[in-house]
Parts: C-alpha cells; structure tokens; sequence
C-alpha cells in the first residue's frame, strides 16, 4: 500500500491524503480512472492506457489534468517516493470540487486527481494462474455505457462480493440474451473443443481491456485461431479452456463456472502460452527508476 499519495499536485502521506467532501466523484461517481502496472520499475503499455484515460476524459467532457509527460514524471515520483519497482499504480481523476448539482458546474472547476500504489507480489499471481480461479455469473445490470472506465462501480462491487461470497474469484455478467459480456474486474475468454479462442467484441456493453488487446496479438503471433463474437454461459462450461484478462492478473486460468469445471478443471495449455507470452508483446517502457 502506498506510503505516498499524490492529491492534487501534492504529496501527502497516504493516512493524511483527503479529497473535499464536495469533490464530485464522492458526490456523483462524476469521473474516470486508470490502472497500470508498473514491473521492474517500468511503466506496462502506458501508451495504451493513456489513450484510454483520455477517451474516457472526453466522453464525459472533464479536461485532462496534466499533460502525459508530466503525468510520467509524477509516477516516477510515486515509486520513488514509495520505494516500490513492482506494483498497480491507480490514477482517478473527477470533474473536481463544486457545489452538488446533477448538472455540470455552471463555472469551471479544475479536475481532481489522486495517485496511490499497491505492491505487486508476482509469486502470488504465479501461484494462482497454477492452479486456476472460479467465476460465478450474475445478470448484467450496469449501464449502457460502459466502455467508459468510469469510477460508478456499484454493480461491480455487488457481483463481487456475490463471488466473494460463493468461495469464487470473479463474477461473470450475463446479459439479457443468455450472453456472457465480461467479468466484474476483467474481461473474459473460452477456448472451444476445437482449439478457437472466443472472446466479446469491444462495445458499448464491455471496456475495452488492454490486456486483453495485448492477449489479442499474442494470440495473432501465436497463430491461434481468434473469434470476437458473443458466447453463452453454457458454451463457456462446455469449453476446453476459459480465462479472463486483467492488468492486476495479466491472463488468469478460470477452471470453474457456476461450480462447474471448464474442461479437465485445470489451467490449459493454450492459456499457460498466452500468459507466459503475455510480457513478451506488451509495451514495456523505459525504467522510472
């Protein structure tokens, strides 16, 4: 956990970081946020998430609040200032600090933005993808737009407590369909009996992971057989392999759905070779450190 947190262009002590009670992301969920993984000191696709952290900025009209070179700078810093090489570095920026209104403030306000980091211990992730994770699915009951990575998280954090609560990793949501559209934290893959890798085409009803654009190419390098369509919970259990695909667990092995074991019940071949490709094809940039 950080010792460090940035808020607002400053510094603070992690117990001593504040956000006005007026800020409207505590007021209104009224804004964004970003998740990287930083390794050995190096930022993992940065480029990537940026351009997501500014589409989401942009789809909900709130200005960026620092150009992405000093964005960099204070990430350095983070670590630094932290003493941590491997770690999630969490980036949220809202519309900012106005008087509670449904309607965007009638004079500009700066936007708000807050930095914290979390260590990463990568032999937990290693003992875990091992072994393999459970999912249960839950009806999607989240809003239409949630392409836009946005801090109103509220279904999310209900299917996973639900997930919690049944012993499980992740919740997967169902649409109304019968249609798998993607995990409460990750998006979600099934490698069918006849070696085709299937996941949702990005949209409006998914966020479009950039782990799961790494996976994608990985797949294409591999030269495995890639379908983007829709699946059903039951061709899921019915798969040889099912994975999901997340910047905190890269590609992680799912081996039960709703209490039943995908194939063998085991992490599968094609998901072992993905995830131990996975850093191979993503963008590693220069050391911060």
């Amino acid at each position: 956990m950080s010792r460090i947190a940035y808020v607002n262009g400053r510094y603070v002590p992690f117990r001593e970081a504040r956000v006005h009670i007026e800020d409207r992301g505590y007021q209104l969920g009224d804004g964004v946020y970003e998740v990287c993984e930083i390794r050995d000191g190096a930022l993992v696709d940065e480029r990537r998430h940026i351009e997501r952290l500014q589409r989401s900025l942009a789809a909900l009209r709130i200005s960026m609040p620092i150009a992405p070179g000093a964005l960099r700078f204070v990430f350095a810093e983070m670590l630094r200032r932290n003493r941590i090489s491997n770690c999630l570095i969490y980036l949220q920026v809202t519309r900012g600090v106005a008087r509670r209104d449904h309607g965007f403030p009638e004079r500009p306000v700066e936007p708000s933005i807050v930095i914290t980091v979390r260590g990463l211990d990568p032999r937990k992730a290693i003992e875990a993808a091992a072994i393999g994770v459970s999912v249960i699915t839950v009806p999607d009951n989240r809003w239409g737009r949630v392409d836009i990575k946005t801090i109103g998280l509220l279904p999310n954090v209900l299917a996973r407590q639900a997930a919690k609560e049944q012993g499980a990793k992740d919740a997967w949501f169902v649409d109304e369909d019968g249609f798998v559209t993607e995990g409460a934290s990750s998006n979600v893959w099934i490698v069918t009996r006849d070696g085709k890798l299937v996941t949702r085409p990005d949209s409006s009803r998914i966020l479009g992971g950039i782990t799961k654009t790494v996976a994608k190419e990985v797949a294409r390098s591999l030269q495995l057989s890639l379908e983007e369509r829709a699946f059903s919970v039951a061709e899921a259990q019915a798969a040889s392999e099912a994975f999901l695909t997340s910047a905190t667990q890269t590609v992680m092995p799912v081996v039960r759905i709703d209490g039943r074991a995908v194939g063998s019940g085991e992490p599968g071949p094609i998901t072992k070779r993905l995830r131990t490709e996975f850093h191979k094809a993503a963008e590693i940039g220069p050391k911060l450190l």
